[in-house]
């Protein structure tokens, strides 16, 4: 290749070379300013924040030269210097703080002022902290955000519980330019409209497992009135007719009896509020059926009570988890022992043996393959409901589990209880003072709910040209609540 042709190549690289590089940090634009008022706990981890996400961080503080550890990089000034430097404002301050922002309310005119503050109690104040400040500063616009956050989950990154950030305020501008502030971080944002909603948000950081109240007190109710139920049939009725004190067995009455006695308050709670997962489910499907039609809204009462089958299904497989334990030490207990030793010593006394039975056998492997089989569905549910893993799931697969599986578990759970009875209801000696036994209560509602499904099955099988467009909105409905996730 000839020398002006290797000059003119080497030119053309160069060329290449000079268009394709770098700007140069001179050119490169200015992290946008954010001002937090307040060095605590909760101003140091959202400055920290603020500047892992770009941003610049100026704090406002009344002691600027002797104000703690701040995050390195940002810088600290007077409030009044610190607010005129940039346009969104965050207060991190306790609200009986607020008196000395009147004082440069000239200085906030057109600012965005973030109100992250919470009380310790609900009502102590007349009207909501973000409304207070509003009246301090009239000329700012104020935003309440950021305040069902911890200073904890901004320093170590938001979890899948506290990723959303709720927002209210008058001005659609400022509440716009806090949203964009919150998505940068990495966190969901959800308006709340005015200003007049502060109250609420401010109350959020109160409520004490508000989605758990129903099932908790569902759960405490069963618990209680089986407990009771079972001490008169299985304690009180045993002393006052036969004469036995067996009182040492009301320790032990709440999970598992022994393999002898009745299925107890724990298993029997369990089943309960698995098939009370389902139940509702099966009710939006034949209004649906009836109705013919998906647009129509459920009752206040069903709307709730699917939208908190999650927790009902958590309580249950506790429930479960507790009955299973129980089992596997079922051998130590000193009873137990105490009964086995007994028989054998009086048999080898009398000199007697015991023939193999092949029905009891296959009736006990099969009582118990039930149990483990549905036990381990009723896992597979509860692992599936954890936002890590329901996250990593497809709408597909997570029905399928959900849904399919769910009712199999229901299916096996209570095919293991109708193997443990067998054809102990034939007894009258099973009624003890004219009461049915705890296992015969706990197949009531499973048993319904497994018909009923059928039922809807059978019908939408039968008339699937009529239901070819319902049926398919029926699926729809399903998905607002199908089990949200129902584990």
């Amino acid at each position: 290749m000839s020398a002006d042709r290797l000059a003119s190549v080497s030119g053309e690289v160069k060329q290449e070379i000079v268009l394709l590089s770098p700007l140069s940090a001179a050119a490169a634009p200015e992290p946008e300013p954010l001002c937090v008022f307040g060095t605590g706990d909760f101003g140091r981890s959202l400055g920290q924040r603020l500047q892992q996400t770009a941003y610049r961080v100026v704090y406002g503080s009344r002691r600027p030269h002797s104000c703690g550890p701040l995050p390195q990089g940002a810088q600290v000034m007077s409030h009044v210097a610190a607010a005129q430097s940039a346009s969104v404002v965050f207060v991190c301050i306790h609200r009986e703080n607020y008196d000395f922002l009147e004082t440069f309310a000239p200085q906030l005119k057109g600012k965005v002022l973030v109100d992250v503050s919470n009380n310790p109690k609900k009502n102590i104040y007349p009207e909501a902290n973000a409304e207070y400040l509003q009246r301090l500063v009239p000329g700012a616009h104020v935003v309440k955000a950021f305040n069902t956050l911890s200073a904890w989950a901004l320093q170590n990154g938001p979890s899948d519980a506290s990723r959303q950030v709720y927002l209210c305020g008058n001005s659609s501008e400022a509440k716009q330019a806090v949203a964009q502030v919150a998505t940068k971080l990495g966190l969901t944002v959800l308006d709340r409209g005015s200003l007049a909603a502060a109250r609420e948000l401010e109350d959020f950081p109160l409520e004490l497992f508000p989605e758990w109240r129903l099932p908790f007190r569902l759960a405490i109710s069963l618990v209680a009135f089986l407990f009771f139920y079972l001490l008169i049939r299985d304690i009180i009725y045993e002393y006052v007719v036969n004469g036995k004190d067996i009182s040492f067995r009301i320790m032990v009455m709440a999970c598992f009896l022994s393999l002898s006695t009745t299925f107890q308050v724990f298993p029997i709670a369990s089943l309960i509020m698995l098939s009370l997962c389902y139940l509702p489910g099966i009710i939006a499907a034949f209004l649906q059926l009836y109705r013919g039609t998906k647009y129509k809204r459920f009752p206040d009462w069903l709307d709730r009570w699917m939208l908190c089958r999650k927790q009902l299904g958590l309580i249950a497989l506790g429930f479960a988890v507790l009955h299973v334990l129980y089992t596997l030490i079922i051998p130590i207990r000193y009873y137990v022992r105490f009964r086995i030793a007994a028989s054998t010593i009086a048999k080898i006394k009398e000199n007697q043996t015991t023939v193999f039975d092949t029905t009891v056998a296959w009736r006990g492997d099969s009582f118990y393959s039930t149990g483990i089989l549905g036990f381990g569905l009723y896992l597979l549910l509860g692992i599936t409901s954890l936002p890590s893993v329901s996250n990593a799931l497809s709408w597909r697969e997570f029905s399928f589990v959900q849904s399919k599986l769910g009712y199999l578990t229901l299916f096996l759970c209570t095919l293991h209880t109708y193997l443990y009875g067998r054809d102990k209801f034939l007894f009258p000696s099973t009624y003890k003072w004219y009461t049915p036994p705890g296992y015969m209560l706990s197949l009531v509602v499973p048993s319904v709910v497994i018909v009923l499904k059928l039922l809807i099955l059978l019908q939408i099988q039968t008339h699937r040209h009529k239901y070819k467009h319902t049926g398919s909105l029926l699926v729809v409905m399903y998905g607002r609540y199908l089990f949200t996730p129902l584990l």
